[in-house]
């Protein structure tokens, strides 16, 4: 009972020094383990500096406003698939020189799921969720980079939120990690930081409940310092890890540990690197790639980073490179992205101030509403979160390498709820793998039956344990012919 009486007072002097004591309000309803975990939630809260976070985000969507003094990519110098590409990426890994890290940090929310996306279902044939399909094509990478002699291994870090670890966690193991070594899965949580009001001299701590703060993810952005905070940098150097591949866990056809982007990213000498898909067209409302200078420098360098569609002016948006006629501001953010470990270790983090980087959010934060004594759901915006960017680091790159995929192939997102007429969604991404099935069982020789009872139209899925880019399926076709050798729509091939 002392200690809490200590510190109780320690932290009604911090949060008062802060303009921040309407936290305390309730606190003598609660029960003494009620307090003990408060304040235990409390004491992790930078509360001193919440002002700063806001006041540098802020002064940040002024600067954000048009993008000046910015420049493409040279075309040239963009990176595409070949097959040395994926050997040298797969010789990497055969030297376990590779790791592989999921963002999973956030709920499938505006998926109508209640759970962490990752655990999501799309409705493929096969049922299989998200985090499935990455763990068989984990395996199958492992496969193809295994001999006699050899045993790859690529270890999988996944970055959860303090919200949905313990059930992504416990999923893993009901599930016997998807069939890779349990030794060879780490979890990480990345950082929280309470939901804030949107008004006032102070932006008030917004309480979900008596004794609970409205808390949320800090944004991927928080993955180098929850890298190096829970111990996973230096797990990753006793293995013998040289090069990261940091995806998103909402696109249905990443390719996990992708030896082509890895082996271009070396062969590049690459520090850092950035996997894009081509706009479709000008207004496409995505992020895109670019060399800016920054406005606070003096030197003439350009720095590699990522602005937004509505941050350029129209007249960029749609130049064209007159060889090719691609747009020269193109290079869409797919949030899928190289390091390597010592880029991370040498140079993010003696240099990554997050604090100074943090973007508001503007979102329905649920909240205790005094007059009603009830925990209300708002309908429309009432507070903040604060959000760091994994992009955000790019400028401290020395040598950046940018690569090309084709988005039918390797981009499906999966963020909106099912629906007809949605984009992005679990729909959309069914649709793009069942096609992306046909297309490598033709490149393999298959013909499809036409008939009236063959739906070509229909969910077709190739597993990622017999695939991984559409390699190997010559005889599997085969034996799933008929006599005529053609083969039937819907088919699954496993």
């Amino acid at each position: 009972m002392h200690n809490l009486v200590e510190l109780e007072a320690k932290e009604r002097q911090r949060f008062r020094e802060s303009g921040q004591d309407h936290v305390f309000d309730y606190y003598d309803t609660l029960t003494d383990v009620q307090k003990q975990s408060f304040l235990g939630q409390l004491s992790a809260i930078p509360v001193h500096q919440l002002t700063s976070f806001v006041n540098n985000a802020l002064q940040q969507q002024l600067q954000d406003g048009v993008a000046v003094d910015i420049k493409p990519f040279k075309l040239e110098n963009v990176g595409k698939a070949s097959d040395e590409l994926f050997d040298l990426g797969l010789s990497a890994i055969s030297s376990n020189e590779v790791a592989a890290i999921i963002l999973a940090g956030g709920q499938g929310t505006r998926l109508g799921f209640d759970g962490p996306k990752g655990m999501y279902d799309i409705g493929s044939p096969s049922h299989k969720s998200l985090f499935q399909l990455i763990c068989e094509k984990l395996r199958r990478l492992q496969k193809l980079a295994s001999s006699d002699k050899i045993n790859a291994r690529i270890p999988l870090f996944i970055m959860t939120s303090p919200m949905n670890n313990e059930t992504t966690t416990q999923f893993f193991e009901q599930h016997n990690y998807f069939g890779l070594e349990s030794d060879q899965i780490r979890f990480f949580t990345q950082g929280v930081l309470p939901c804030l009001a949107l008004e006032g001299p102070v932006n008030k701590i917004i309480m979900e409940a008596p004794g609970t703060v409205a808390m949320a993810p800090d944004g991927n952005g928080g993955i180098y310092t929850a890298l190096s905070n829970s111990g996973m940098i230096s797990h990753m150097s006793e293995l013998g890890v040289k090069y990261l591949h940091v995806f998103a866990i909402d696109n249905a056809l990443v390719k996990p540990a992708d030896p082509s982007f890895i082996g271009y990213c070396i062969q590049s000498g690459a520090d850092c690197g950035n996997k894009v898909v081509w706009k479709q067209h000008a207004d496409e409302k995505v992020g895109v790639m670019v060399l800016q200078k920054p406005s606070s420098s003096e030197e003439s360098k350009y720095v590699p980073c990522v602005v937004e569609y509505s941050d350029m002016d129209s007249d960029l948006l749609e130049q064209t490179d007159p060889d090719s006629g691609k747009l020269l501001y193109g290079a869409a953010n797919i949030c899928n992205h190289f390091y390597t470990l010592d880029f991370v270790q040498n140079i993010i983090l003696p240099n990554y101030d997050k604090g100074a980087m943090y973007h508001i959010a503007k979102k329905k934060i649920l909240f205790w509403d005094t007059s009603l004594e009830q925990t209300v759901t708002p309908t429309s915006n009432n507070g903040m979160k604060l959000e760091s960017f994994i992009f955000d680091v790019f400028s401290l790159s020395q040598s950046m390498a940018i690569y090309e995929v084709q988005r039918e192939e390797e981009f499906a997102p999966v963020k909106n709820a099912p629906g007809k007429g949605t984009i992005d969604s679990p729909d959309t991404a069914r649709e793009m793998i069942s096609n992306l099935a046909k297309k490598w069982a033709i490149e393999a020789g298959a013909t499809f039956l036409a008939s009236d009872s063959n739906d070509i139209d229909a969910d077709c899925e190739i597993s990622p344990l017999v695939s991984y880019k559409g390699e190997g399926l010559e005889e599997l076709i085969k034996s799933k012919a008929n006599s005529a050798g053609k083969l039937s729509c819907p088919f699954i091939l496993n």
